[in-house]
Order: C-alpha cells, then sequence, then structure tokens
C-alpha cells in the first residue's frame, strides 16, 4: 500500500489507516456498536496482510480496552506497526480531575497508562483529542515535549483544535522550542467539509500532516441508509439519535445521490468513491477507515485503487459544497482561501 509522508516530519503512514474506535466492548458512549475480542483480532490481522500499517487508537476508546487489545495484538509485529493513540478524555466516570485534560500532570500519567495497555515502550504518533482551554498550550507542548526527549513518543500531533488554537499551539512551540505539533487528525468528508474553511488552510500553510477520520459519516456515505426512513436497528446512526438528526438533511441526501451516480458509472459502491475523493485531497496523509467485520475492510481497500477523474471530483465538489459563510464566500470570488 502506498505510504504518505506525514507533514514535514520523516514519518510515513500507510494512506489507509485502521481505527480502533470500534474495537472491544463498551460501556461508555460507543455501546452495542463495538466488536468483541475476536472479530477485533480478524480485522486486526487482515489490515496488516492488507498493507495498512497504521493503527490509530486513544485511551478513552472502550474505556482502555481497545488499547489493550491492540496491545496484545501486536507482541511479535511491533517494529511493523506505526502506532498512535491519544489523551484528553477520561477513559472511565469518576476519575479525578488532574488525571484527564491537557495539563503537564494528565499527559504524562495518561502516556504512562497508554504504554502499559499497549505493552510498548514508545509510541509513533501521540495525539492529544481535542484542545483543552483550562491547560496553558506552552504547559502541554513541554510535557509532550519531554516524552519525546525521553524516547516515549516519537512524533507528536493534535485532534479536534480550532484553527486559532492549533496555530497559537504552533507559535508557541517555536517560541519556546518544544515540540510541534507534525499533524492533525479531524472530521473530513463529503458529508463535513467544515474542516476546510480554516484547519486545511492552515495545514497547508505550515506543512502539518493531515489524517481524516469518519470519512463515511458514520456509515451515511455507504449508502445503507434511506431517505424517510428512520436508521436500522445496530447502526452506529441508530445508537445516536443527535447524528442522525445532523446527517439526514436535504443537502446531505443530494451529496450522496451525486456520489451514487458516480458509483453506478464506475461499478464501484458509495463508500468506495467516498472514500477515494479523501484521498485524492492533496493534503491527506491518510484516511482513517474502522471496520467490524473482514467484508467491511475488503470494501474498504478497493479505495486505494480507484482514481475517480477531475470531472468527477470537481462534480463531487460541487454537489457537496456547503454555505462557507463570510468571510470565505466572499474571498472565494476573487482567490483560494
Amino acid at each position: 500500500m502506498e505510504q504518505r509522508q506525514f507533514g514535514k516530519s520523516g514519518l510515513r503512514l500507510s494512506i489507509l489507516s485502521l481505527g480502533a474506535m470500534t474495537m472491544g466492548e463498551s460501556e461508555g458512549f460507543m455501546k452495542g456498536v463495538g466488536s468483541d475480542e475476536a472479530e477485533a483480532l480478524w480485522v486486526l490481522d487482515a489490515s496488516l496482510d492488507a498493507g495498512i500499517d497504521t493503527i490509530d487508537t486513544a485511551n478513552v476508546y472502550s474505556e482502555g480496552r481497545s488499547e489493550e487489545l491492540v496491545g496484545a495484538w501486536m507482541k511479535g509485529k511491533r517494529q511493523r506497526i506505526t502506532l498512535l493513540t491519544k489523551c484528553r478524555f477520561p477513559t472511565v466516570p469518576g476519575m479525578h480531575p488532574n488525571e484527564y485534560g491537557l495539563s503537564r500532570k494528565s499527559v504524562i500519567w495518561n502516556c504512562e497508562e497508554s504504554l502499559r495497555r499497549l505493552q510498548t515502550d514508545v509510541i509513533d504518533l501521540y495525539q492529544v483529542h481535542m484542545q483543552d482551554r483550562t491547560a496553558p498550550i506552552d504547559e502541554t507542548l513541554r510535557a509532550l515535549d519531554d516524552l519525546q526527549r525521553a524516547g516515549k513518543i516519537r512524533y507528536a500531533g493534535c485532534s479536534n483544535y480550532t484553527g486559532y488554537r492549533l496555530t497559537e499551539s504552533l507559535w508557541s512551540a517555536d517560541r519556546h522550542d518544544t515540540v510541534r505539533f507534525d499533524g492533525i487528525q479531524l472530521q473530513w468528508s463529503l458529508v463535513s467539509r467544515e474542516a476546510e474553511r480554516e484547519l486545511i488552510p492552515a495545514s497547508r500553510a505550515f506543512g502539518l500532516g493531515v489524517l481524516a477520520w469518519s470519512p463515511l459519516a458514520s456509515g451515511f456515505l455507504t449508502g445503507k441508509y434511506q431517505r424517510g426512513e428512520q436508521p436500522p436497528e445496530g447502526s452506529r446512526l441508530a445508537a445516536w439519535k443527535d447524528g442522525w438528526a445532523g446527517r439526514a438533511t436535504e443537502q446531505n441526501w443530494r451529496t450522496l445521490d451525486a456520489v451514487q451516480a458516480v458509483a453506478k458509472r464506475r461499478e464501484s459502491t458509495a463508500a468506495v468513491v467516498s472514500l477515494a475523493w479523501l484521498l485524492q485531497r492533496p493534503e491527506v496523509t491518510s484516511v482513517i477507515v474502522g471496520a467490524r467485520t473482514t467484508s467491511q475492510l475488503a470494501e474498504n481497500l478497493k479505495a486505494s485503487a480507484l482514481k475517480l477523474t477531475p470531472e468527477e471530483i470537481a462534480g463531487l465538489d460541487k454537489a457537496s459544497a456547503p454555505d462557507w459563510g463570510y468571510p470565505y464566500s466572499m474571498i472565494s470570488g476573487r482567490e483560494p482561501w
């Protein structure tokens, strides 16, 4: 599988990464939509066999069980894996405030806990899972810098940041000579293009790698949901009622129609076309795909071979374009932003 450079760093990631959010049975926000241990191990094996060597997890996924599963699976194959995990949120209810967030105490303690669960000495890319305005930026970066100098993490990244907070973090790293975020993990799909307002331009300007999560919008872009019908029981959007309300908009149905039209012409599927659209965005380093079964994984893998034409990409761009709002719509009439 093709490998791409992660921003300006020397790290290279497979263009498809395996997301481990659904691995392990959860009692938290993923309750009822995760995979059991046997399913998770099958998918991990099949992914590595197919060339997906980048695994993305987090301390909060399945209350730490995802990291434990990945750690047990990696025995004997750690050097073949590019390992990504995250910190920020409490892994279980009732934790002390110093055990979550992005304070120095929390970041260092959670890294140690992740290393224990993952049964490894080092994390290849350690990401802060969301910005935290209660912790000074330079405190968070200094903690990450110390972890890197201690050899416990190799690279640092962020996820779910605003454009201004991302820029502040890069400025702070430059000013204080600490570790720099080499990339950002963000939500990006044909029905969720908000990152293109600020985060994608910032990534281009500062040479950041981009990891795209939820590329199929919780399954909406697979085409398995139908207009005027409730999501089927057992699906992620059936479990997340608020998520369904945000997805089942007329704009998104029109976007899905455009995706399915391309898929029909190319004798492919809506999921493969949607993933291929993201993979052909020049800013993208890797697209994080989740799979509960090996058949879902096999379908996702087809996207790495599908090359959309410029006309197809332009058509999908037009169909999915949101109302960018001010000042973006004003600027776009004169130059790209």
